[in-house]
């Protein structure tokens, strides 16, 4: 197949329309089938329960080439049980797992052409998203749905690749107790804007967050969660109701136990014990997992012992091993790699 004329390897983290997008609507209690169209633009009332109370869930997964050529999805059957969980949390009727497969196989099909060649470091980044549509005044569910995914070729999610980053920590609250933390909700993301915002005109990639309720707990960032390594190469994550739980950390882990040999545990992790850990991760799906080497706070700055200048070394062979998992160079777990199409 012949290729688009890019350079796959100069590709930011950003929006670039692709030929074709998926969508699908749920009018009188069902979902339809749904199928591909042209048009990227999206068409609603100005009393959309999307615009008038932000009833919108979302979720990120990639599209890869392998080394054989093949064209795959990594782990997609989570990513949609995940957009379900959040739907029902948003009372937005869940988009049925078939509906959701079927929309990714038939999409990134369509735009086989956008998706990056094998060894580029780049993917094609694939974004499913259900809203409600139809018209609503008082504060209530909207009556109609629309679920869509588009694709989208990317490159690294933070500038400068995997160079170590410098966090902030915010002193902003991102998710309540008892809230929608859990959940990947468009609002939770518009909550961590302007923080984002303000970390980023003072020189930082993120902000890392606390618990709201004591501020002593770490969270996670804006859009990743966090994993810690001890001096003796424990794998440590954050355990709490209010972060999301990322598909990727949820892997990293996997491979950490399975594949390296690594204790890993869940736990809480208090603020005041990050200056014990040598090394510092961010995991999400767009970032795979990035280099922390300092975070600024009121107390002063934490500077992990990996440092600034180049990734852990823990962190590092969790990120190689789980990219060449998705990409066919290691042998994945069963069920972990949907092959869509060969290339």
């Amino acid at each position: 197949m012949e290729k688009k004329n890019l350079d796959w390897s100069a590709l930011s983290f950003s929006y670039q329309p692709t030929d074709y997008r998926f969508v699908a609507h749920y009018r009188n209690g069902a979902w339809d089938e749904g199928g591909l169209v042209t048009d990227a633009t999206c068409t609603m009332s100005e009393s959309a329960g999307v615009l008038q109370y932000a009833q919108t869930c979302f979720e990120g997964l990639k599209a890869y080439t392998t080394k054989d050529g093949k064209i795959v999805c990594f782990r997609p059957d989570l990513n949609a049980k995940r957009l379900q969980d959040s739907a029902e949390r948003l009372l937005i009727p869940p988009v049925p797992t078939e509906l959701f497969l079927k929309a990714v196989d038939e999409v990134v099909k369509a735009n086989a052409a956008w998706v990056p060649p094998y060894g580029t470091g780049a993917t094609l980044y694939i974004r499913p998203f259900v809203f409600g549509n139809g018209p609503v005044i008082g504060v209530a569910p909207a009556p109609e749905y629309e679920f869509r995914v588009f694709v989208t070729p990317v490159g690294p999610y933070f500038k400068g690749g995997i160079k170590p980053l410098r966090l902030l920590l915010s002193q902003y609250d991102r998710a309540a107790p008892h809230g929608t933390g859990h959940i990947k909700a468009g609002l939770n993301y518009a909550m961590s804007l302007y923080p984002g915002y303000v970390a980023k005109l003072q020189g930082y990639s993120e902000n890392m967050y606390l618990d709201a309720a004591t501020r002593t707990k770490v969270e996670e960032t804006g859009g990743a969660n966090f994993v810690f390594v001890t001096d003796d190469n424990m794998i440590v994550t954050p355990k709490s109701d209010t972060i999301l739980p990322s598909i990727t950390r949820r892997s990293l882990l996997y491979v950490a136990e399975h594949y390296l040999g690594l204790k890993v545990v869940e736990r809480v992790v208090k603020y005041d014990e990050l200056r014990n850990f040598k090394e510092c991760g961010l995991c999400g799906t767009a970032a795979v997992i990035s280099p922390v080497g300092e975070i600024d706070t009121p107390d002063g700055t934490i500077r992990f012992k990996s440092g600034m200048e180049k990734m852990g070394e823990v962190c590092a062979k969790l990120r190689e091993t789980l990219t060449g998992i998705q990409s066919g160079e290691i042998e994945a777990p069963e069920g972990w790699i949907r092959v869509i199409c060969e290339d």
